[in-house]
């Protein structure tokens, strides 16, 4: 016979005491009225007790298990409100190319191609990842088909550059998608053409890429699955119990809810399906928006949310800006819709209550976006759905009051708001002008809007403590240089940005975010008091000991409370994920 449900609901016996108590600790509740505590007693999966280890004792009973944190740091968990296990490793465990190197020279990209065509011989599709525009200005080159020809000229190629906002692509590949000169851009991106020719270049933007990956055969689920898995196995492990898995498909919703039956989904998971091919198709889109999303519906998983690329990225110039780009008299970037579009579909989807998650990496982007749901508010009033505006680069200073005028999340993404070359290279075509109001989670914050962050992994680390120390100093983690990107803010603010912002964002304020009574014991233990150093070379090197969701353990590095009888879903060190693959 199958192992029993246990779900809770209305009239569901309820017990005395607690199933466990964590006791002994330094606990961080990101509760105003009882900001500090020294135990917390969990029963059912949520909190019943958060305070001192005298007032805890009432919770104890003949069968409560206690486990002694011996002073270590307690607090809510972490929430990641933007990122891509499937992109990141899907092409690792499906064999495809991988560079490895996070800016690599032309030359080290044609290395890369030609040793996985002898590794991989046929004919078959070259496909992978990353290259960068920035490292073929720098060598005189000018990426496209006609230097992919030149590497290689028989089998098709297509590789994605490093912000996932282009793809560059040879001559066989364009053959294949059968697309020439007289196929018309997509409306949500475009081709760069010969200016004399009309011919495409082999540099697919936003969209446009969709039409590649439409002629190639899809991801498996089981690969997706395996994807999946080992991204929320890292996530679990580095303390993060909420995220968001943004631009899914129907197989990828097969291959998270595969996870889920199998006890195997440890983080709580907003899927948003894709508005439109920005990536890659999508062939049951109507259908899951109209109510088959609903089937994958569990307590760890939702996908009452779409997503798309509202504009694009800054090495293509695809951005969409309020003024020109610099050193352009006219050009301020590409809308992937027509305001009128845009308009008409937060409207809908926002009586509907399904979230809106828009690409918005310049200020006209997000201002567009922010006039769409202003609209959506004229009409419905307050739904109770809170849309959110990905990315958030650059942000109109007369946009930040918006974000709480009109209940918008301000989701800052990728995680790269301290000085890297790749960062500094990708971005310096913004000009330094823009790069100084970079990522405003201070403005936010100061207007009272809600400031989320994002990893957005690939394009940046997946690790959220890297995000975390960053968001305090803008500076580099692994040197001294005093450069900084844009304006830090406090330990204390960036800790309610990830934690009890990102519930809100994930509309589970009233379950999650913070450690009060009644609310779910999503919590982690760490091996480290955050406010006992300064941030910087401090906090990225946080080593997370132990993490509960719904007051199931997930994680546990050292399994310590097996010597209380529970055992972790994940145990030992984190997977390695980032970097070429073993």
């Amino acid at each position: 016979m199958a192992e029993s449900d246990n779900f809770s609901s209305t009239h569901s016996v309820q017990g005395t005491y607690a199933d466990l108590i964590l006791a002994n600790g330094r606990i961080y509740t990101q509760d105003p009225a009882n900001p500090w505590a020294e135990a917390v007693a969990i029963r059912d999966g949520k909190l019943i007790g958060v305070a001192s280890l005298g007032q805890i004792e009432m919770f104890k009973g003949p069968n409560t298990r206690v486990h002694d944190l011996q002073g270590a740091f307690c607090m809510p968990g972490l929430h990641d409100m933007h990122t891509h296990p499937d992109l990141a490793l899907a092409p690792r465990y499906s064999d495809d190319l991988d560079v490895g190197i996070e800016d690599p020279t032309p030359e080290q990209l044609r290395e890369s191609i030609l040793a996985y065509a002898d590794s991989h011989p046929g004919d078959g599709w070259i496909y992978g990842q990353y290259w960068v525009r920035y490292t073929f200005r720098e060598a005189g080159l000018t990426p496209g088909r006609a230097w992919l020809d030149s590497v290689m000229p028989d089998r098709p190629v297509a590789l994605l550059d490093r912000m996932w906002g282009t793809m560059m692509v040879n001559s066989k590949a364009l053959e294949l998608a059968g697309i020439d000169g007289n196929t018309s851009d997509p409306r949500n991106g475009y081709f760069e053409r010969d200016e004399l020719t009309g011919e495409p270049t082999g540099l697919m933007i936003d969209g446009a890429y969709a039409m590649i990956h439409a002629a190639m055969p899809p991801t498996p689920v089981s690969v997706l699955r395996r994807a999946y898995r080992d991204g929320v196995h890292f996530q679990s492990s580095r303390g993060v119990t909420a995220s968001k898995y943004v631009h899914v498909c129907e197989q990828r919703l097969q291959a998270l809810k595969e996870l889920d039956d199998s006890g195997e989904l440890t983080v709580r998971i907003e899927a948003a399906i894709s508005w439109q091919d920005d990536i890659f198709p999508v062939r049951r889109r109507w259908e899951l928006l109209a109510g088959e999303r609903h089937y994958y519906r569990s307590a760890r998983l939702s996908a009452n949310a779409v997503k798309f690329h509202f504009d694009g990225t800054v090495e293509p110039k695809s951005s969409y800006l309020l003024t020109p780009w610099p050193e352009e008299k006219s050009w301020r970037g590409k809308l992937n819709l027509t305001p009128e579009h845009i308009t008409d579909m937060v409207v809908d989807m926002d009586r509907k209550g399904i979230r809106v998650i828009a690409h918005c990496t310049g200020d006209g982007a997000s201002d567009v976006f922010l006039d769409a749901v202003a609209e959506a508010r004229r009409r419905n009033g307050f739904s109770g759905v809170r849309h959110q505006c990905a990315h958030s680069t650059l942000l109109h200073p007369g946009n930040l009051p918006r974000f709480k005028e009109l209940n918008v999340i301000a989701e800052f993404s990728p995680a790269a708001w301290y000085p890297t070359p790749f960062a500094s290279g990708a971005r310096s075509g913004y000009g330094q002008e823009r790069l100084k109001r970079i990522y405003d989670f201070k403005g936010v914050l100061a207007a009272g809007g809600t400031a989320v962050m994002g990893t957005d992994w690939p394009v940046a680390s997946i690790d959220p403590w890297l995000a975390l120390e960053t968001m305090i100093t803008r500076q580099n983690p692994w040197n001294d240089d005093p450069a900084c990107f844009g304006d830090p803010i406090s330990l204390e603010q960036a800790l309610t940005v990830i934690t009890s912002n990102g519930a809100v964002a994930m509309g589970l304020e009233h379950s999650t975010g913070s450690l009060q009574v009644g609310k779910a014991a999503d919590l982690i233990v760490i091996d480290r008091d955050l406010f006992a150093a300064p941030a910087r070379n401090y906090i990225h090197k946080t080593q997370v000991l132990l993490t509960f969701v719904e007051g199931q353990l997930v994680y546990d590095r050292h399994s310590t409370l097996e010597a209380v009888g529970l055992k972790a879903v994940w145990q030992g060190e984190p997977p390695v994920l980032e970097g070429k693959a073993e």
